[in-house]
């Protein structure tokens, strides 16, 4: 939100004063600009890479008795949001290297792996990763919707990142995001919202708790209640 205030009223003899000022002042703050650029944000591959490693103690310790629960994302129970995520890993896996995806269904990887799929799923994560690490994996469009592909690099971060808070939520274990995930996703939510909104990815945005964190400020951006409990 921009900071308005009220331009102040001069006479000639200020305003003289503030013209002959303003070459001296204008180099200044081309010189500070120049030695204080934006920073570069890091790169998808470093963002997932401590996305997983935020979400895997969770998913780890999900029980087999708690794969029926009800979790913050209303259309899935622990279990269909867990093999959701396989889906995502894997796809986005190859969305990086800009071939084609199937997401018409998802399979059940936790049936198919059994009491394995924890380690399973940190192994794809971790080629996730090696994906998006690989030379020009951030560069050009890709996916359906011809997306730059940082922004599609987001959208898994994104996913990795709410849907273990989802869990988390869902099975009563403490959550953090890890270090600078949270920034390049609220950046993606702003861009992406209105669309997310419109193919029902995202619900519609609820209000922030007062004093929310930068987590929950996004949470409640794609529509979740930070607050949510399971009952």
């Amino acid at each position: 939100m921009s900071d308005r205030r009220d331009i102040p009223h001069e006479s000639p003899g200020d305003a003289s004063a503030r013209t002959a000022q303003t070459p001296q002042t204008t180099h200044a703050t081309y010189a500070t600009q120049a030695t204080h650029p934006a920073p570069t944000p890091p790169p998808i591959s470093v963002l997932l890479d401590g996305a997983a490693e935020a979400a895997l103690p969770v998913l780890r310790a999900v029980r087999d008795d708690q794969l029926g629960r009800p979790t913050p994302c209303s259309e899935y129970d622990v279990r269909a949001l867990l093999n959701h995520l396989f889906q995502v890993v894997v796809a986005f896996r190859t969305l990086a290297a800009k071939r084609d995806v199937d997401f018409s269904r998802t399979p059940d990887r936790l049936a198919e792996y059994g009491a394995q799929w924890p380690d399973r799923f940190a192994d794809e994560t971790a080629r996730l990763v090696e994906a998006w690490a690989a030379p020009g994996a951030e560069d050009g469009l890709t996916g359906g919707m011809q997306l730059p592909a940082r922004t599609v690099g987001a959208m898994v971060l994104l996913d990795l990142t709410v849907h273990a808070w989802d869990v988390a939520r869902a099975t009563g274990r403490p959550y953090a995001p890890a270090a600078g995930c949270v920034a390049e996703l609220r950046a993606l939510a702003a861009r992406m919202g209105p669309t997310a909104r419109t193919m029902n990815v995202f619900a519609e945005p609820v209000p922030a708790p007062p004093g929310a964190s930068d987590l929950e400020v996004l949470l409640a951006e794609t529509g979740r209640d930070p607050h949510w409990t399971a009952g």
